[in-house]
């Protein structure tokens, strides 16, 4: 779970501003980047946790970076589940923030929600980021007391979305073959997505031949069977990868996993 484990000193604009740029500079390639970057804003804003989502098309395409296991976990979720305020973030090309989940009042994302309050967390700020004005994906902020986001932290958290665009921008640059910054060139697209959950994939393929179903269908019962165990979608597609699941019939599912859930 979330714990805040030291009070954090007020730090002024100008510190955050150089605090964030100097996370994207340096030695390391563009994962190297966002991971520093989503540090950054641990240690810089009011949250404990931060990830980079990718998404594409209205679906989650992978998580780019991240500040520690369960941000990224958290991230994973709303692949898993299909919603999340990251997707939505990237749908409305605006801030979506949740200052608490327990709010009776707020009913969305009930799966990802759920999820999100088992690991401790009880507040989310997700910021789209854009490339070359297309929103590419969100900047996930999370944190473990309720409360919004102050002006100062929300401002920060935007230019915080900036800086991400600029790593997603050299990370397509270095390995989807993107040169031209054509927000419409959709080979830079499918090579980039194709770095992300690439066992998601592979997984749904084998589903559907064990099945004889379509991919959407292949990959409802991988995301199906992911919420029944209480598992991420990428943690069921190992199993299936390394043959510990098979998804050939409709017996109710155990987990492959001992000890408890992977959450």
């Amino acid at each position: 779970h979330y714990r805040r484990n030291n009070p954090r000193r007020p730090t002024s604009s100008e510190n955050v501003r150089a605090g964030l740029g100097a996370a994207v500079v340096g030695r390391g390639g563009s994962l190297s980047v966002a991971d520093r970057l989503c540090h950054a804003c641990v240690e810089l804003l009011e949250v404990d946790g931060a990830a980079i989502s990718l998404i594409h098309a209205g679906a989650s395409r992978g998580t780019y970076g991240s500040s520690n296991e369960l941000s990224r976990r958290l991230d994973e979720f709303q692949f898993t589940f299909g919603e999340g305020p990251c997707m939505d973030a990237v749908r409305d090309g605006r801030p979506v923030c949740v200052a608490d989940f327990k709010d009776p009042r707020e009913d969305r994302w009930p799966a990802f929600a759920g999820a999100a309050l088992d690991l401790g967390v009880r507040a989310v700020f997700a910021l789209p980021v854009a490339v070359a004005a297309e929103r590419v994906g969100a900047l996930d902020l999370f944190r473990s007391q309720p409360g919004p986001l102050s002006d100062e932290g929300l401002s920060a958290g935007l230019l915080a979305a900036d800086l991400a665009a600029l790593a997603i921008l050299d990370l397509m640059k270095e390995s989807a073959g993107w040169p031209t910054g054509d927000e419409n060139d959709s080979d830079g697209w499918s090579q980039l997505a194709s770095l992300e959950r690439v066992e998601v994939y592979q997984a749904t393929g084998m589903v559907m031949r064990q099945l004889d179903v379509g991919p959407a269908e292949a990959l409802l019962r991988l995301r199906a069977y992911a919420f029944a165990n209480n598992l991420t979608a990428s943690a069921v597609a190992w199993s299936i990868v390394e043959r510990r699941v098979s998804l050939d019939s409709d017996e109710s599912w155990d987990s492959p996993y001992t000890g408890g859930s992977s959450r």
